[in-house]
């Protein structure tokens, strides 16, 4: 769909959600002088602190105006069913859009590469946008990483690498994306979509509305069969790891060569090649790629101790990785559950020689935990730090793994997942002194 800029200037448009997405649709309106716009945001108080005086006036016309706009542009994580005004949003679904589709009307002609999946976005985004930045592509990331998509500079960044959430493609209606990626599929988020269908749902969106023209990547043949009964007219690239381990070991960085990015990796060559990057090229562009904070971060290494911050882990699916990929593991677990998440913890167990459960659901990882993995309850991440140094200081000759790894979200006891890790490492640095 081509629309231009000085007709979408003339419409009308709600802006629900106040937080960094809702701000950069706002800071772009003004820009480029849209004048038809208002705002609104369930938590009173940042409603007020960003529209300061404007505060009542601003509420009284959203809600005076909200049923005659043209488009709402609505916020990630958002769940209209459960929002203040979920009455006025349903009425009005069918006009419910994201800031990627606003992206995507204005800028028909970009080259964009969409990354999604339940596991690995993060990573992979910033391993495509080194790769493409040392094969000198001008590129440049956003959407779920970085800045919001209307943030980024197009002008001198023409190909530009989305990573999207569910959250973001549940109400996406115009996402086209030049090459889109699917890399996992595990329940997540099932509170939030209802359903393991829904959520894979909002996933295939990213194929909808492309062209012969454009590729689409899947590793699960599920996926595949799917998007082959959906009649998505793509060309599908079906990744396997067979193709990356011929030249994984050419690769001189341990960050990428470890299993845990095994599955990352291969899409992002399977990717280079299609974009006719040299392999040679490809090799070399990644010897200087450093991973993700709180991705398998490994912050710190004392005599045969490494310590590791897997605090992105917020399901078990995306802990068993770290779980599979270390030995001899103090693994501190626990955290808010999420919805119809399990520990299939018979292939990993042995790794583990003790288990540190931390925050508000201890019953809940206690059932999965009990006669498989030696626990111990703790009230949170601090004392679960004091009893691992307890428990290791007389290991000395044995290489043991100290993760950080919760198996599930923050929010019990911190403000997010990036709070939590850089907690750890802080209690880590602070006591190592200490017990050594």
């Amino acid at each position: 769909m081509n629309i231009s800029l000085n007709y979408l200037r003339h419409k009308n448009f709600a802006i629900y959600g106040l937080g960094v997405t809702g701000r950069s649709v706002i800071d772009y309106f003004n820009k480029y002088d849209f004048k038809n716009f208002v705002g609104w945001d369930d938590d009173n108080q940042k409603f007020k602190k960003f529209l300061g005086s404007k505060y009542k006036r601003m509420r009284g016309d959203f809600l005076k105006l909200i049923n005659f706009v043209d488009y709402i542009i609505i916020s990630p994580g958002i769940d209209i069913n459960k929002a203040k005004l979920k009455k006025i949003l349903l009425k009005n679904r069918h006009k419910i859009i994201t800031d990627l589709d606003l992206f995507y009307l204005l800028n028909p002609d970009l080259k964009s590469i969409v990354v999604t999946g339940t596991n690995g976005k993060s990573t992979t985004c910033k391993i495509i946008e080194h790769t493409l930045k040392k094969n000198h592509f001008n590129v440049s990331l956003g959407g779920n990483i970085g800045s919001p998509v209307l943030n980024l500079n197009l002008k001198k960044n023409p190909l530009i690498v989305i990573e999207a959430s569910s959250f973001q493609l549940a109400y996406s209606k115009f996402i086209k994306p030049d090459y889109a990626l699917i890399l996992n599929i595990t329940k997540d988020h099932l509170d939030w979509h209802g359903s393991m269908s829904n959520y894979i749902q909002s996933k295939l969106k990213i194929f909808s509305l492309q062209t012969k023209n454009n590729f689409a990547f899947v590793n699960n043949k599920g996926l595949l069969k799917r998007f082959r009964k959906n009649k998505y007219m793509s060309k599908v690239k079906f990744i396997t790891p067979r193709e990356y381990k011929k030249i994984k070991n050419k690769i001189k960085n341990n960050y990428l060569n470890s299993e845990v990015n095994e599955e990352n990796m291969s899409f992002v060559y399977a990717l280079s090649k299609v974009l006719k990057i040299k392999e040679k090229s490809f090799i070399k562009s990644l010897k200087s790629f450093k991973g993700l904070a709180h991705r398998h971060e490994i912050f710190y290494k004392k005599n045969n101790k490494t310590f590791v911050n897997d605090s992105k882990a917020t399901s078990f699916e995306a802990s068993r990785f770290a779980l599979k990929n270390n030995k001899n593991i103090f693994w501190i677990v626990g955290g808010l559950p999420k919805i119809g998440d399990r520990f299939q913890l018979e292939k990993v167990k042995k790794n583990i020689i003790k288990a540190y459960i931390i925050g508000k659901h201890v019953k809940h990882f206690t059932k999965f935990l009990k006669n498989k993995v030696n626990f111990k309850l703790c009230k949170n991440l601090n004392s679960s730090v004091i009893s691992i140094f307890k428990d290791i200081r007389d290991i000395k000759e044995k290489k043991i793994t100290i993760l950080l790894s919760p198996a599930s979200a923050s929010y019990d006891q911190f403000k997010n997942f990036e709070e939590r890790g850089n907690k750890f490492k802080k209690l880590i640095k602070n006591y190592a002194g200490k017990y050594y």
